[in-house]
């Protein structure tokens, strides 16, 4: 039965919500009960941000995820910050690019992609996000890549709906880092 509990921290405007947000709007296109819980710094752009995302066959009853499955993390802080609540036998997935020289637990599955330098080689540093969840999405088969592409097709609209050829790409990247 599927019961997925991450939860993906990083600085403002690294993409950390969009990420959450398209793992949730997947589970409901899909009839999979889920939460989507966004979390703040001070500052939009630049502060600390994280979100909790539960993606469960069964009911969903809060939005608080105190032993996730998977860590998806974007900065060093947040490392710090949510490596010790990850269950035994999870799956930590880190911005090799901004999080080095670190001792990781011995009981879970460190996944380290470099992310920012994967989406420099593509042309924007924007994608980052996206190479990111490409990775996570290979390891833990939670959605598929096509599953993901069509909600951008539907989220990404206006001036964004340029943005999905981009983002095909670095999801397909973020997945060959870790294959």
């Amino acid at each position: 039965m599927l019961n997925e509990k991450v939860i993906i921290a990083g600085f403002g405007g690294q993409g950390v919500m969009t990420m959450g947000q398209m793992l949730s709007y997947c589970a409901t296109e899909k009839n999979i009960n889920t939460l989507w819980f966004p979390s703040y710094g001070p500052e939009t752009r630049g502060g600390t941000a994280n979100c909790s995302v539960t993606i469960s066959e069964a009911d969903v009853n809060s939005p608080v995820i105190s032993t996730p499955d998977s860590i998806i993390i974007m900065n060093k802080p947040s490392l710090a910050k949510f490596l010790p609540k990850l269950k035994a036998g999870g799956h930590c997935f880190v911005n090799s690019s901004l999080v080095t020289e670190v001792e990781y637990r011995s009981d879970v599955t460190v996944h380290e992609v470099d992310v920012n330098n994967i989406a420099l080689g593509l042309g924007n540093l924007m994608v980052a996000n996206m190479v990111m969840l490409g990775a996570y999405l290979a390891v833990t088969k939670v959605f598929t890549e096509a599953e993901i592409i069509d909600i951008m097709k539907k989220k990404f609209t206006g001036n964004k709906a340029s943005l999905i050829e981009i983002n095909k790409l670095a999801l397909e990247a973020g997945r060959n880092a870790v294959m």
